[in-house]
């Protein structure tokens, strides 16, 4: 049956136009879904970006504060590693309170295109920090990557994971780390009983480095997040 004129003028105002699917390509940007501010030092109030991504979560700004309230006397002209960025704003923060330079690692490859663009929204001076996308403890084994042992470290992966473990292994046996290394671990349970494990299983390494265990320093208890500051105890 044929459709009158009417009839095809109704269909047209009915019918929803199609709309294209969003071409994305491998040089695409990566869309912010969210933003943390830095909280102190030079780039106060300025905001750095993250991709919506499975476990990734700034440390809040009341655990970042009291983060940078314990390494006051220790910041400056640190050698850092943020070694499971996310966001970045542990390195970032950092940076802004006089760290000399940060090593940033993200395993995901757009949120590493954020930090890339972060740095460059904060005018970050390229000497001051570099960007490596992929897992901390393989990137960390890659030989010519780092050349100076780092002060002071961040480890704040995903909390279901565990990935604190291999990382601080790898830092260990790589020799990136001494006795005066500041080491940040954040967590949703005390890592207490878990550092004295990986400490006996790395007995042999330790000894040559003329450790024997880890020492917490610090710990604070925020919510259901614990996070502590620890160091090489010498043997």
């Amino acid at each position: 049956m044929k459709k009158t004129s009417k009839q095809r003028k109704d269909n047209s105002l009915t019918t929803k136009p199609r709309r294209a699917k969003p071409k994305t390509t491998a040089n695409s940007k990566p869309t912010a879904a969210g933003s943390v501010r830095i909280i102190g030092g030079q780039f106060k109030r300025r905001s750095v970006t993250f991709i919506d991504a499975d476990g990734l979560r700034p440390t809040p700004d009341r655990l970042r504060e009291t983060l940078f309230n314990w390494l006051i006397a220790d910041i400056y002209s640190a050698r850092v590693l943020d070694s499971c960025a996310g966001s970045g704003v542990l390195g970032f923060e950092a940076l802004s309170r006089g760290a000399a330079h940060c090593t940033f690692i993200e395993a995901s490859h757009p949120q590493s295109q954020m930090i890339q663009q972060s740095a460059r929204l904060l005018s970050v001076a390229t000497d001051n920090y570099q960007i490596f996308h992929g897992m901390a403890e393989k990137v960390l084994t890659q030989a010519g990557h780092f050349q100076h042992l780092f002060d002071i470290v961040f480890i704040d992966p995903p909390y279901a994971e565990d990935l604190w473990k291999p990382i601080l292994t790898t830092l260990i046996l790589q020799d990136l780390i001494s006795a005066n290394t500041l080491i940040y671990l954040e967590a949703d349970k005390d890592l207490d009983d878990q550092l004295a494990e990986l400490a006996t299983s790395l007995q042999i390494k330790l000894t040559t480095q003329g450790a024997s265990s880890f020492e917490c320093v610090k710990q604070t208890k925020v919510g259901q997040v614990v996070a502590g500051l620890y160091r090489l105890a010498p043997s």
